[in-house]
């Protein structure tokens, strides 16, 4: 459609035509990496893009969106998403052609063409970064799209994802962020070396999460309390060293499997806990990652 609503070409009606087959190319990693292109599948991920688009076309950013296939009943269904794709190349399409190109059973009657994201870390640090997350060979697409979501949620200025870590942009992955992909920056394919010298040029505390390390979060989290509520006479001396959840800080989270390797504990500043009060014997990636973000955000929030 273009901006008045009128249709831009045609109903596609066939599944086997070569523009779907090149979309639904995406779905492999190789066409992704060539096009620099990925799929957003359903009403809830292509809103995301779409309204991620319009702020970045506001603020002379680069453009998220590509074009946007839908069906005319969800289009009729949901008329905000015509609202957003305002300016875009929006083609109707039937059930079956969306049923082609997405990974998806049932795609929900739209996907979007999405641009993979050029940002750098360097750049998120130039803007006084708080908060980062950084998935150090985070293979499952679910988890990385929990720690993204978790992060998205609070308030983190950018998620990093090492050179060994999932590829977001996969299928899988794009769905579990939940539209998170398109709320902060994601640096993708990142040397762990040079993630780890940014950080520090920087001044920004690098806390890796392992289960085994000395510094336990809950302590953390009273010491916060405390430095918020108390005069600095009023604390203890072994307090000293520890490191300091309202300040500027990374969190280093380690692969499904194994955990953060002795490399990656090595290079982190501190290495925390989430304490366990049950029988578990540990946490999934995704779960401790939000307790640890959510840690700092609301130590930087207070």
């Amino acid at each position: 459609m273009n901006l008045e609503g009128r249709p831009q070409a045609p109903l596609m009606s066939n599944p086997r035509a070569d523009r779907v087959r090149d979309v639904a190319r995406l779905a492999g990693r190789s066409s992704r990496l060539k096009s620099g292109r990925f799929l957003a599948e359903g009403p809830q991920a292509v809103r995301e893009a779409l309204s991620a688009h319009r702020a970045a076309a506001a603020n002379g950013g680069s453009a998220v969106v590509h074009e946007v296939y839908a069906t005319q009943a969800c289009l009729d269904r949901l008329p905000e998403l015509a609202d957003l794709a305002r300016g875009l190349t929006l083609r109707l399409a039937t059930d079956e052609v969306l049923a082609a190109m997405a990974d998806t059973v049932s795609p929900q009657g739209v996907v979007a063409v999405c641009n993979m994201s050029t940002a750098r870390l360097q750049d998120v640090l130039a803007g006084g970064a708080k908060l980062v997350a950084v998935l150090c060979e985070v293979r499952d697409p679910g988890n990385a799209g929990t720690v993204l979501r978790a992060a998205d949620s609070a308030g983190a200025d950018a998620v990093v994802l090492t050179a060994s870590s999932v590829d977001i942009y996969n299928p899988k992955a794009v769905r579990s962020t939940a539209g998170s992909l398109f709320h902060l920056p994601v640096v993708t394919g990142a040397d762990f070396g040079a993630v780890i010298e940014a950080l520090g040029t920087a001044g920004v505390t690098v806390l890796a999460a392992d289960g085994y390390g000395s510094v336990n979060l809950d302590r953390l989290q009273d010491l916060s309390a405390v430095r918020r509520l108390a005069p600095a006479a009023d604390r203890h001396n072994d307090d000293a060293g520890l490191p300091q959840l309202e300040a500027p800080t990374a969190w280093l989270f380690g692969n499904e499997a194994q955990g953060l390797s002795d490399a990656e504990l090595a290079a982190a500043d501190h290495r925390v806990a989430v304490p366990l009060y049950g029988s578990a014997e540990s946490l999934n990636v995704g779960t401790a990652a939000t307790v640890c973000l959510y840690a700092s955000a609301r130590a930087q929030n207070r």
